[in-house]
């Protein structure tokens, strides 16, 4: 948002480069990977110390337990303060690093008197200051995601409590923050001097880069961006930087503007969807449905395909390869310098499947958000359907949780809408012509046929068909002070205000039907609720209990 000279800055996002170091520019990325792993063990050592300090004495008062959850008043009489957050393992690693336990020698005058000098850290100074306090702040975090997680303030899989890094000579990275003094140049710099194509670090120098830095170098130099910190990274012979800013909006022409859309089918076979033009884009509800025949299949409520997009399977076109160079690292002696090469070649094979799959995501994410401004996604329980040992696989290489990360933020950027499904709505099983619902669908019928009015559809544009008309039967229109109806995003289970009549999502009976919903007609409460059947394309693991109690949003 600009204006006048002022540039508001309004989202986070990072660009990241291949470094060409030199063979000295490499020796002194290594050591600051090193001193990022060593001030991180250090601060844990120091944690588990100050803990076991505390924990040792025999006070009613004390405030640490040996679970790894403590209270609000961490310190007890002759015990220093056990440190969990950022700042405090920041300033306990500094008061070390200058103390007699992390270095000292002896020094003999000309008289023959020996006495003690404390020297501390020596090699702190070849080091820029901030690799050990960012490592310190990542501990903190750590250890809030491990206490958070055992109290229950943190869903998802339980957090173990942080372990010592280890040396590898394939991993490590260090984090430099962007310290900019006024009347001062900033510490990290782009394209300086006669290369443009390089990036400038305190205390490390001038790194050159394999891509061009023009669009970053523009948005710096017109203030429409400002680096934060950039993190280098060192993976399978090469070295990586990610630079961090904080950028402007996105400009106005590149946003979603209500407008009336037709969507163009897909011809002859072509995956992708044509593009559309400006006027179309920012239109009606897509259903984006996620598989493992199709990664994305695309689709309106009126039954047009969008977009398909095949399943490329980077980990399974690239498992024999992998398996070969695996078996070739096993075999190697250990600590020798062929187990070394064969390693640095495994990873790079796992970095080049990796790459691969990122680049198939970030196209399919590009193009869902520029051409559609309102996307309709499914909320699937990915942690459940990777406990079938016959799909686990498959289901980890279509990375459908990063495909949906990337579609929110990107959608968000651009002013677009996104919408979740609840989990146990049918989308696969129901006709999106008549509505009705059919139980005995398999995970191998790929064409939906309806057994009673004999629609006929490919199974995953059936899916992506009722997620759409789900997501219009569930935003109601609002004037926009036009005279035209948007379609607004309200609760995904609600959409007006609760009262008596309660609503069914899938049909039961014969009766008026809509697509994605029942009828007016089937509004009541006289009929019992019905559970969904178990749907295990979503991940289900048992019948699903009732929908929310909500009241009618249909379309007219």
């Amino acid at each position: 948002m600009i204006r006048g000279r002022i540039v508001y800055m309004a989202r986070h996002t990072s660009f990241r480069y291949c470094l060409d170091p030199t063979v000295e520019q490499e020796r002194v990325l290594s050591w600051h990977v090193g001193a990022a792993r060593f001030g991180f063990n250090q601060a844990l050592h120091l944690h588990k110390e100050a803990r076991y300090a505390a924990h040792s004495r025999e006070s009613p008062g004390l405030g640490v337990r040996s679970d790894g959850d403590h209270s609000e008043d961490d310190t007890v009489p002759g015990v220093a303060r056990v440190p969990w957050t950022g700042f405090d393992l920041i300033t306990a690693f500094n008061a070390w690093k200058r103390s007699e336990a992390a270095g000292r020698r002896f020094v003999v005058d000309a008289n023959g008197t020996a006495r003690l000098e404390v020297t501390g850290l020596v090699w702190r100074d070849k080091v820029v200051a901030q690799v050990f306090e960012e490592a310190a702040v990542d501990l903190g975090r750590a250890l809030r995601a491990h206490n958070d997680s055992r109290t229950g303030a943190r869903k998802g899989p339980t957090v173990g409590f942080p372990r010592f890094k280890k040396k590898s000579p394939t991993g490590g990275s260090f984090r430099i923050r962007n310290k900019a003094t006024a009347g001062r140049r900033a510490g990290i710099r782009l394209g300086d001097g006669d290369r443009p194509r390089s990036v400038s670090l305190p205390k490390i120098g001038v790194l050159r880069v394999r891509e061009d830095t023009r669009r970053l170098r523009r948005m710096v130099t017109k203030g429409r961006a400002r680096i934060l910190f950039v993190t280098v990274s060192r993976g399978a012979n090469r070295w990586w930087i990610s630079i961090t800013i904080e950028a402007a909006d996105v400009h106005p022409a590149l946003r979603h503007a209500a407008a009336p859309h037709v969507p163009q089918p897909v011809k002859d076979g072509v995956e992708a969807a044509n593009r559309q033009d400006d006027a179309g884009r920012a239109a009606g509800w897509v259903g984006v449905d996620r598989g493992l025949h199709a990664l994305a299949v695309g689709g309106t409520s009126d039954g047009v395909e969008v977009l398909r997009v095949s399943n490329q399977r980077a980990l399974r076109r690239g498992l024999p390869r992998l398996r070969r160079l695996s078996k070739a690292v096993s075999r190697k002696k250990k600590g020798s310098k062929n187990r070394r090469r064969a390693v640095v070649r495994l990873s790079r094979q796992h970095a080049r499947i990796r790459d691969r799959r990122c680049h198939v995501l970030h196209q399919v994410s590009n193009q869902l958000v520029k051409n559609h401004a309102r996307l309709v996604l499914e909320d699937l329980n990915i942690t459940g359907m990777r406990s079938n040992q016959k799909l686990s696989r498959a289901i980890n290489d279509a990375a459908w949780g990063e495909l949906a990360r990337q579609v929110t933020y990107k959608q968000a950027w651009r002013d677009g809408q996104v919408v979740v499904v609840d989990r146990w709505f049918p989308s696969s099983k129901t006709c999106s012509s008549c509505g009705t619902l059919r139980k005995d669908l398999t995970l191998k019928d790929r064409t939906f046929e309806c057994h009673e009015c004999g629609h006929v559809m490919d199974r995953d544009l059936n899916a992506a068909v009722n997620l759409a008309a789900w997501a219009e039967n569930h935003t109601p229109p609002v004037d926009d002070g036009a005279g035209c109806g948007v379609a607004r995003v309200g609760d995904r289970q609600a959409a007006g205000p609760v009262i008596n009549a309660h609503r069914q999502d899938t049909p039961t009976d014969d009766g008026p039907r809509g697509r994605g919903g029942k009828g007016l007609d089937d509004v009541g409460t006289s009929r019992p609720h019905t559970r969904f059947d178990w749907t295990p394309e979503k991940g289900g693991v048992s019948q699903a209990t009732q929908l929310l109690k909500h009241a009618v949003g249909c379309r007219p």
